[in-house]
């Protein structure tokens, strides 16, 4: 595969261009992962409001009605709701794993089997986290190759 990086005047017309004969899940994971570059989130830590991005977040978590976003640092309070969160970035290696929790999958370092037909996400960061049984089937599909 041939790799082109052509520079351009105008930041507003950038873009990535991929050319392939079939679109393989190598190829959506290449997609993926440049829209979550250039992905910016805002979210609140104690009284301060952040900007971050969306390919720094490991996972988000659903807490008492509120929703935050976990970074390699930092934690964020957002707006947002989990399941408006799981719709607006499945397309870019986001996906749910249970009830509380939305992971990040290039942020994901393994899965190992825990109790009672569930695993655990063994996260870049260390974190761990509960894959609820019924999140299984579709986490596999995402890890093993497509969407």
């Amino acid at each position: 595969m041939k790799v082109l990086i052509k520079r351009i005047n105008d930041k507003t017309d950038e873009c990535l261009i991929i050319e392939c004969v079939e679109v393989t899940p190598d190829i959506e994971s290449i997609r993926s992962y440049a829209l979550t570059k250039g992905t910016t989130l805002s979210g609140s830590s104690g009284e301060r409001i952040y900007s971050f991005n969306l390919s720094e977040v490991f996972y988000f978590e659903a807490v008492d009605e509120r929703v935050f976003a976990y970074t390699k640092n930092m934690t964020f309070e957002l707006k947002s709701r989990l399941y408006e969160i799981e719709n607006a970035y499945v397309d870019r290696h986001f996906i749910r794993c249970s009830k509380s929790f939305v992971i990040n999958l290039m942020k994901l370092e393994s899965i190992s089997p825990a109790l009672n037909g569930r695993f655990m996400a063994n996260m870049k960061n260390s974190e761990k986290i509960i894959i609820s049984r019924q999140y299984v089937p579709s986490l596999k599909r995402a890890v093993m190759g497509g969407n």
